[in-house]
Order: structure tokens, then sequence, then C-alpha cells
């Protein structure tokens, strides 16, 4: 680091476990940029505080995890169209002291379960599990594949049935109570558990029980540590397809590099050095 070097960091509460600060710096080392990313915890009272700070200190930019990607929106100058649809935001752009939001989550997690597992999303039924900001994102980017229906559901069901009207009715999604979610989770394509159920420490957990599941369907996890969830488990176990946060990590990071910096991102080095911190090679 010298005078020169452009700061970047990500927010949350928590943030410690956070992987971002191994696999962003690893690509500003293989591509040469002058840049540095930290993690830094910021409880929701001093979210606007932390805010004026980017500013003061000039970061060029920003990654914003749980709890923050809904709120944060208040605070910024502008936030680009796909984010306003997902109504969250994950990376901020200090573009001359404009701060200006993106959600690369939602495009990040698509092009990954398209990738790895499902390429084709056109006329499948999907049920996401949880209603909060990382959930919007995907919701959004989901729909734009056309499925046939998207079904939403969250433990507190006032909050899934919100989070669904948000959206266009054109878009097909629409709330599911929790107590429905056997029977639809039993017909559904896909079910993505969006919520951090199951992130380490807390391992043993899943979502929901796993025995729900049609086999051969997809069972979704956006949590990357651990690689493969409990929820992943068991239902590989039930002959489900498994697709775990790994690849939504990477891409919502490599999307957001290049907001950033206008360069490629160093995707199959990012990857590797989250791996390797993850004890995997």
């Amino acid at each position: 680091m010298d005078s020169y070097t452009l700061l970047y960091g990500v927010i949350g509460d928590p943030v410690r476990h956070s992987k971002s600060p191994i696999m962003l710096n690893e690509a500003f080392r293989v591509t040469r940029i002058n840049g540095a990313y930290a993690a830094f915890h910021v409880v929701p009272g001093s979210l606007e505080q932390a805010i004026a700070g980017v500013r003061g200190l000039g970061f060029r930019g920003l990654n914003v995890t749980i709890p923050h990607k809904i709120e944060v929106m208040r605070y910024l100058d502008e936030v680009s169209e796909g984010a306003r649809a997902a109504g969250a935001v994950n990376t901020i752009v200090n573009d001359n002291g404009r701060l200006i939001g993106y959600n690369t989550d939602g495009i990040g997690y698509v092009r990954s379960l398209k990738e790895e597992v499902e390429p084709e999303l056109a006329g499948k039924t999907i049920v996401v599990l949880g209603a909060g900001g990382a959930a919007r994102g995907i919701l959004w980017a989901l729909a734009q594949e056309n499925p046939a229906r998207i079904l939403v559901a969250n433990r507190t069901e006032a909050k899934a049935a919100e989070l669904a009207a948000s959206f266009p009715p054109e878009l097909r999604i629409s709330a599911a109570s929790w107590s429905s979610l056997r029977d639809v989770c039993s017909s559904a394509d896909v079910v993505v558990n969006t919520t951090s159920v199951g992130m380490f420490p807390n391992v043993d957990e899943t979502p929901i029980d796993p025995e729900w599941l049609k086999p051969g369907s997809v069972a979704s996890d956006l949590i990357y540590n651990p690689l493969k969830t409990a929820f992943l488990q068991e239902a590989e176990k039930r002959g489900c397809r498994i697709h775990g946060g790994l690849g939504m990590f990477i891409y919502q990071g490599a999307y957001a590099f290049e907001y950033w910096t206008g360069q490629a991102a160093p995707v199959d080095e990012m990857r590797e050095a989250v791996l390797e911190s993850l004890g995997r090679s």
C-alpha cells in the first residue's frame, strides 16, 4: 500500500466470516491494480456514519452484506435499475464522490446456477426460502429467466407476502405459507435457501426438512461456508442435484470488481483463493 492505493471493503453484521477480502485482494494482486480490500463490522445504527466515511475517505468501492442491503439505499446518490428492481444493493461504486448502488447477487447467482447445475430455468417452478436482502436480488434475477412461477416463503409469513407483492405481477412471484412448504417443495423443480441457516458454525442446521424435496430436483444454497451444507448433503442423499453458494459468491464479487475497475475479473484465481482459505484445493 502507498498513497496511491485505492480502498475497497465490505460492511456487514456479522462480517468476520467473510472471504471477500481474500478473494478481492487476490484479484487486485493478479491484475496488478493498486487496491486494498478489508472487512468492516458495521452495526445497523452506524450505517449512515459508515457511508459518510466512504465518502470522506474516498473509498473507490464497497460491498454490502447482511443486514444492510436494503437500508443502505437511503444513503446513496443513485441506484441502478437492476438494484431498484431487486430492492437491495450489495455493491457500491464511488464515481468521483457520487455513490451508485448495484446488485450483483442476483446475476451472480443465476450465472452460477445455470453453469453448474440447471442451464434451462424457463418453465420451472422455483421455491425461494427467506425474504431478506439476498432473496430480493435473486428473485428478480430468477424472474428474468421466465420460470413458470416463483414462490417465496419465510417463517415470518408477512415478510414473504410483502416481498412478493413488491414485484410486478407479470414476474409471477407469489408468497407461500410456511405451513404449506412440504407440499410446495415436493412439486418444485428448484428450491433455493437464501437464509443463513446452516452457515458456519451452525453447520448441522437445515432451513427445511430435505425429505420434502422431489428426487431429481435442484437443491440450491447460497451458503459457501461450509461448501456443502447439511441441507445439500441430505438433499443429495434424497437424489437431488445440488448447488452450493461458492459460485454465486465468486461471480457477485467478479461483477463488483468489474464495476469498480473496468477490467475483466480473474475468476479462476479468485475461486482458488477462496477454496484455499476454506481448506480445499
